[in-house]
Parts: C-alpha cells; structure tokens; sequence
C-alpha cells in the first residue's frame, strides 16, 4: 500500500500550509489554515522534521495524510505548485483527499484481512473520486462516502472477531488495563489516552479511531489489530517488546527498554 503512505519529497508541503494548528502541547506555535508554518522551506521540507519533538512539535510526528499530499499535488493538481497555481482550491481539495486516502487505507486492510467484491467496489468507487477535477472533488459528501465504507468494515470486523466484548466510544482515559486479554475487543473511537496496556494481548481488536495518546502499549500485542494506523502507534509509548503488525513502524521515540511499573 505505499501509494496510501506519504511521500513528502512528491508533496508542496500541503500538511505543512493547508491545515491550521494551535499552539498546544502538541504545536510550540499557532498557525492558520492557508498560512505556511515558520519551519517549512522554500523547497517544502521541513526544517526541522529530525527535531520536531524537541522543539515543541510532537502534533507534527503523529499526522500521516495516507498519501493524499502527493496525489493532490501530482495528480489532481498535475504538479503546479500551491505558490504558483491555485493555492485556495488546493488547500481546500487537501483535507477532503485526505478522509478518502484514509478510508482507502481501511479499505485495503480490510480487503487483506478478509477478500470480498464489495471491499474491492468500494476501494475502486473511492479512488475514482481522489482523481476526480478540484470541483468534483469539493462537491463530494464525504460523510456519505465514509458511511457507506463503514458498513463494510464494521461487516468485516464481525466476520474476523469471536468476541462480542465491546469498548466502543468507552472513556478509558487513563485505565488500568495491564496484562488484559484484550483479544477480539471493540474499540472503536475508545478515548485510551493515558492508558495502561502494558503486557495487553490486543490480537484482533478492532481499533479504528481509538485515540492512543500516551498509552502505555509496552509489551503489548498489537501485531494482529484490526485497522490499526501508523498515527495512533506514534502517538503512543511503546519498547522493544511491544508487537506490531509488519506494514508498521516502531516509532523511534518510543524505549527501548520495558517501561517502569507505575
């Protein structure tokens, strides 16, 4: 799936101006939507992307546009960069590609996971709307397009879990839930910032939209999840014992040690 990960040397840094942030734990500094951030470059790259946690940008390391960057700037656009060409439809068309190229990514995995016609309709319906004109694309319902996608991987979900354990939405902000049999669990949209999974067996759990910021998955299995993104792992702490699935980076802030018992 690497035209679903980002390519930022094929991007105008889209991330980096189209999208607004405000100055936070995650941002060292505020910024509008449309306005370029203080540390991107005139060639799009990031001046300090080796550094971006050290100077005050954790937000920056957990975002991932699943590769709508480079299709927007390549494709939909054909390569005219934002400072020469239409900088506001661009900015506006970004966001929308982005929701598709993530539920591209949902559709992909779930097409990997357990292959049906439908999951592959549906991949082609939503990747025929990526490459669509600027107008097209802003006439889109995304929020229809997205309900019917979740049809299908709620579906598929059911089909691949023997368990009806369900966190669904669940506020587990800063549960205890070391050494768990989390197998086969539900946590769809589950608030698991701050979370003790140390040690968790995690194998199946459907985790779309699961807010992992600053969950404790040290030793935790999560090589078989279902839906899990690359985002929510960053976002996370995690160390050498932590498992995951193998289209999945270890994020280099995480330890390499276990982590202390709290």
């Amino acid at each position: 799936m690497d035209e679903l990960k980002g390519d930022c040397a094929q991007c105008f840094g889209l991330c980096c101006v189209a999208l607004p942030f405000a100055k936070s734990a995650d941002f060292a500094a505020s910024k509008d939507a449309g306005t370029p951030c203080r540390n991107l470059l005139a060639d799009h790259r990031c001046g300090i992307h080796d550094r971006l946690r050290q100077k005050g940008y954790p937000g920056c390391t957990v975002y991932d546009c699943f590769g709508a960057g480079q299709k927007v700037s390549q494709t939909v656009f054909r390569g005219i960069d934002w400072r020469t060409g239409e900088r506001q439809r661009m900015f506006a068309v970004f966001p929308v590609v982005r929701q598709l190229h993530e539920l591209l990514f949902y559709l992909a995995e779930a097409r990997r996971l357990d292959p049906h016609d439908d999951l592959v309709t549906a991949y082609a319906e939503v990747e025929r709307h990526t490459v669509a004109s600027p107008d097209d694309i802003l006439a889109l319902d995304v929020a229809e397009i997205r309900a019917k996608v979740n049809v299908l991987l709620l579906r598929t979900s059911e089909r691949l879990r023997t368990s009806a354990k369900s966190y669904r939405g669940a506020d587990l902000i800063g549960a205890r839930l070391r050494n768990k049999n989390l197998s086969n669990a539900d946590f769809r949209g589950a608030y698991l910032i701050g979370a003790d999974l140390t040690g968790s067996d995690l194998s199946r759990a459907d985790m779309i939209g699961a807010d992992l910021r600053g969950a404790e998955l040290s030793g935790a299995d999560l090589s078989t999840c279902l839906f899990l993104t690359q985002p929510q792992v960053n976002a996370a702490r995690g160390d050498a014992r932590t498992k995951l699935p193998a289209s999945l980076t270890r994020p280099a802030h995480w330890t390499a040690q276990p982590a202390k018992r709290r």
